[in-house]
């Protein structure tokens, strides 16, 4: 039997270990997530609102202790860690604001007599498989929602990052979730396809790569359960000739390494007009270079280790290749000596598509730069990817940037700004990035009945 497991990637100290259920228990919680759907989907508006309201205002009470976890679960510095607890709190409270509105029922213009109205309903138990980079926001982004809707949720979260999974279970607990609508689950892959074959569950959504993707994916398909899946991203970031070059810079660098380069929508693939490829690239690489390694308890560090030892070899291996294969390297791409799983910012230049880097998603602090031609050039190259996900437009010119935006093969485009989450902007890609959407409205209705009540009208 497996275990779920607390490792410092800034020490490499285990902390905690938790190990998997039974397959017994496992069918102990979908039972109990099915009795408490029974009644959590016919729950007043009004508690669920107060629920989701208390569950904010936990975030923002207990925001230190919370941090922390993240912290020591994953290496996010701090100050980030606080500002993820954040962002969660105003998704839950983003769903009590507007959980009238996204319930109401919409009427439809027919012809012919009487009336026909779409009423928005939950479907039942759904299971969710998140991952480690943002443990409290990436499940906020599912659970919010589908908790406000009225679905039950059985949440099987990533191995590193168990003390995070059971403080989301605790803090829902004390907002006055009933027992049962949302239950943490230590499972393993093989449970995860139980679970979502089984009768009582009606949906699933996953976060991860896109391997678990399919999996999960070709699960649902076998039983017809719907899906939604939110996978990797290789963001492109444009720069464009007539872009403010010292701002673009600055922001680039943050598009690429908060949360240490580990977010699917960081900018990865920064692709430059010739005209200003030798102003941009040396403020690029001297931006990244302020970015030092540092204990993420700090609340001054920006830059902390990545989650874990395994992904610090994964993300140089990808380097490696490059380099090896003819790519420049102007910052970075060395392991520091001594404990724990860092990786430095690094740059690379001169990548071909021969080299790793050009088609992977480079999931740390490592970032790729290319000089293009013209705009043309620069959005067949942003579009040859197998990811969909978000991407950047940096220019003066407004109109442009909206003409080129639906050029753009991706989910998510951002004019003069990297990519950013907030609780009413809906969020998701295409093609290796995965389908469905999360926040805001989109979010809300990925897992609902919307039920068709037709009335003919007197007979």
């Amino acid at each position: 039997m497996g275990v779920y497991a607390t490792t410092d990637p800034a020490t490499g100290e285990a902390t905690a270990e938790y190990p998997e259920i039974s397959d017994s228990d496992l069918d102990t919680l979908i039972g109990r997530s099915a009795a408490a759907y029974r009644s959590w989907r016919t729950t007043p508006l009004e508690q669920r609102r107060a629920v989701l309201t208390r569950t904010a205002e936990i975030h923002r009470g207990q925001a230190e202790e919370l941090a922390k976890l993240l912290t020591l679960e994953m290496g996010k510095p701090v100050a980030q860690a606080r500002g993820e607890v954040e962002l969660v709190a105003s998704i839950y409270q983003h769903y009590a604001d507007h959980l009238e509105e996204y319930l109401a029922d919409e009427e439809l213009g027919i012809k012919g007599a009487g009336t026909a109205m779409v009423r928005t309903e939950p479907v039942g138990p759904l299971v969710g498989v998140m991952p480690w980079n943002y443990p409290y926001y990436q499940v906020a982004r599912f659970a919010a929602p589908n908790i406000a809707l009225g679905n039950t949720i059985i949440l099987k979260h990533a191995r590193n990052c168990p003390q995070s999974a059971l403080a989301i279970e605790r803090v829902l607990g004390e907002a006055g979730l009933p027992d049962g609508v949302y239950l943490n689950a230590f499972i393993s892959s093989a449970q995860v396809a139980a679970a979502i074959a089984d009768r009582r569950v009606q949906g699933v959504s996953l976060t991860g790569s896109e391997k678990a993707g399919a999996a999960v994916g070709e699960v649902a398909g076998r039983h017809l359960k719907k899906c939604v899946l939110e996978l990797g991203g290789s963001d492109p970031f444009i720069v464009l000739d007539d872009a403010d070059i010292d701002t673009a810079a600055g922001a680039a660098a943050v598009g690429r390494l908060s949360n240490g380069g580990q977010a699917c929508t960081a900018s990865k693939r920064f692709i430059v007009a010739d005209s200003v490829y030798d102003e941009f690239l040396p403020k690029f690489v001297d931006a990244m270079a302020g970015w030092q390694l540092g204990d993420p308890t700090n609340p001054e560090t920006k830059l902390g280790p990545l989650s874990s030892v395994a992904g610090v070899e994964e993300l140089d291996e990808l380097v490696q290749d490059a380099v090896a294969k003819g790519a420049s390297l102007l910052l970075g791409g060395q392991r520091p000596d001594g404990p724990g799983a860092y990786y430095p910012a690094t740059v690379l230049a001169g990548v071909t598509p021969n080299m790793r880097a050009f088609s992977e998603e480079l999931f740390g602090p490592a970032a790729v730069v290319y000089r293009v031609s013209s705009e043309e050039e620069a959005i067949e190259l942003a579009n040859n990817s197998p990811f969909g996900l978000s991407s950047s437009i940096f220019t003066a010119d407004m109109a442009k940037a909206e003409r080129l935006a639906r050029e753009l093969e991706v989910g998510m485009v951002w004019i003069n700004s990297t990519s950013k989450s907030a609780p009413d902007l809906p969020f998701g890609g295409v093609k290796g990035s995965g389908f469905g959407r999360e926040l805001a409205r989109f979010g809300f209705n990925e897992f609902a009945n919307k039920k068709l009540v037709r009335s003919p009208g007197a007979r």
